[in-house]
């Protein structure tokens, strides 16, 4: 059965890593966007993986990806 929280928080976490952004800088940048976080609230989400698409969606605007991807072929039901 598929971890599905683990499954969000290492999609996201690869795109910072590719991006090579930290969790403050991640915080700075959705700052600018009008949406309050912290550096703790985002290593909170990042940790528990129980983030809502919403937050997936300003991420992806802050790193300024206007696209984004997911295969999901490999995924145990």
């Amino acid at each position: 059965m598929a971890d599905w929280y683990k499954l969000a928080r290492n999609v996201l976490r690869a795109e910072l890593v590719r991006q090579g952004v930290s969790y403050r800088e991640l915080a700075e940048l959705l700052t600018q966007l009008g949406v309050v976080e912290t550096e703790r609230s985002v290593a909170s989400k990042m940790s528990r993986g129980s983030f809502s698409f919403a937050f997936y969606l300003q991420v992806m605007k802050a790193l300024g990806r206007p696209t984004a991807h997911i295969d999901l072929t490999d995924i145990a039901n």
